[in-house]
């Protein structure tokens, strides 16, 4: 199956955005939906918004898809891959280099939210729309990968209640400071 390149187009050997929208629209699915960054995870597209041919086309033979009926029937399949929590892992790594700009080391704010916000909704984490306002009220700056990759640590091992967060850990600064803010805000009560 080959997917719309328009061979008119500068960019002959890249589904761009609205290239996105269309195939989208053929899988009746929402590019806003968590599954559209499980298939660019499988692709390993480089890019948030586009598939270069190659990508595009190993990414579809390493899911054994042919055809936009088979593609549309692989969906269920691929969303079920975050509930495994070694794929979760890759993926939630995965989407840190493929959501920064180009040339860019650490990942602008609202990228970083937009994206905690639809990982962690499939993880069901109850402090991430605080740890959002958190960084909108007091970091307001792009976040580095040692942050992305040590907030999915600290949502898995720490209790909502922080009762075994440890002040002494070797937590990156900015979540303790997200601890400090949580006590300070009422939002969680410090245990004596």
């Amino acid at each position: 199956m080959i997917w719309r390149f328009n061979i008119t187009d500068p960019y002959v050997d890249m589904i761009m955005v609205d290239g996105i929208s269309l195939l989208c629209n053929d899988l009746q699915v929402d590019p806003q939906d968590i599954v559209m960054l499980v298939v660019s995870w499988h692709m390993k597209a480089a890019t948030m918004c586009e598939f270069s041919r190659q990508e595009f086309i190993s990414g579809l033979q390493s899911l054994g898809v042919d055809s936009i009926e088979k593609f549309r029937e692989k969906l269920p399949s691929l969303h079920a891959e975050l509930k495994d929590e070694n794929k979760f892992r890759e993926i939630y790594n995965f989407a840190f280099g493929w959501a920064k700009d180009q040339g860019q080391k650490s990942l602008a704010l609202d990228t970083a939210i937009g994206m905690w916000q639809l990982l962690f909704a499939e993880k069901h984490w109850p402090l991430v729309d605080h740890w959002c306002q958190f960084l909108q009220v007091r970091h307001n700056k792009a976040i580095s990968r040692d942050t992305w990759s040590q907030l999915l640590e600290f949502a898995k091992t720490i209790d909502p209640q922080l009762s075994n967060y440890d002040a002494e850990g070797a937590w990156p600064y900015l979540i303790d400071e997200f601890v400090e803010y949580l006590f300070e805000n009422g939002i969680v009560q410090r245990k004596n």
